[in-house]
């Protein structure tokens, strides 16, 4: 009896440790549901549904198909499929497909089937512009407060990330710009 007890005891202590190390994932389909609780009404509202949320199991369900499924595909994918999503937008002259993915933003004219990608480079903290194969900086975080952006002659300026410091950026380029036309 008790050399059964040792092997189940051995048999689960292999199987939790198969299943419970590695890659923690970053529950992506539980965050989307907290994300749109939060997003219902003020917090007695809020409230009200985070607890109703739990007793329908919502919560619950999202977080073992996170833990089991979408995680795992995370993992040995490199990619969430709860982060990627798709939208078609109207915009004034034209329909537009917009891809989010990792990696950054797809957006293709459906008239013209022409292609602009935002691409997010995670190393640099930097964002970019794709278009028609090449690839033109935008702007890169320098910290919480403060990014560089990319002037018309090519240079970096550092903005701060207030109303003041975008509307001297503004007021920058727009000069610039007037000189550069004259």
């Amino acid at each position: 009896m008790r050399r059964r007890y040792f092997t189940v005891a051995v048999v689960l202590a292999v199987a939790a440790s198969l299943t419970l190390s590695s890659c923690l994932g970053s529950f992506a389909l539980t965050n989307k549901v907290l994300n749109w609780n939060r997003q219902v009404g003020d917090k007695f509202v809020n409230e009200v549904v985070f607890f109703a949320l739990w007793v329908l199991p919502v919560y619950e369900l999202s977080f073992i198909a996170d833990m089991l499924v979408i995680n795992s595909i995370e993992f040995w994918s490199g990619e969430n499929p709860v982060v990627a999503q798709t939208k078609i937008i109207d915009g004034k002259d034209a329909r537009y497909l917009v891809a989010c993915d990792s990696k950054g933003y797809t957006i293709t004219n459906l008239s013209d089937n022409s292609v602009i990608k935002f691409n997010f480079d995670e190393m640099n903290k930097a964002w970019s512009v794709e278009a028609n194969g090449q690839e033109k900086p935008l702007f890169s975080f320098v910290d919480d407060t403060h990014i560089k952006m990319i002037t018309p002659d090519g240079s970096f300026k550092t903005v701060e990330l207030s109303q003041q410091g975008v509307w001297a950026y503004e007021e920058a380029m727009s000069n610039q710009c007037t000189f550069a036309m004259k």
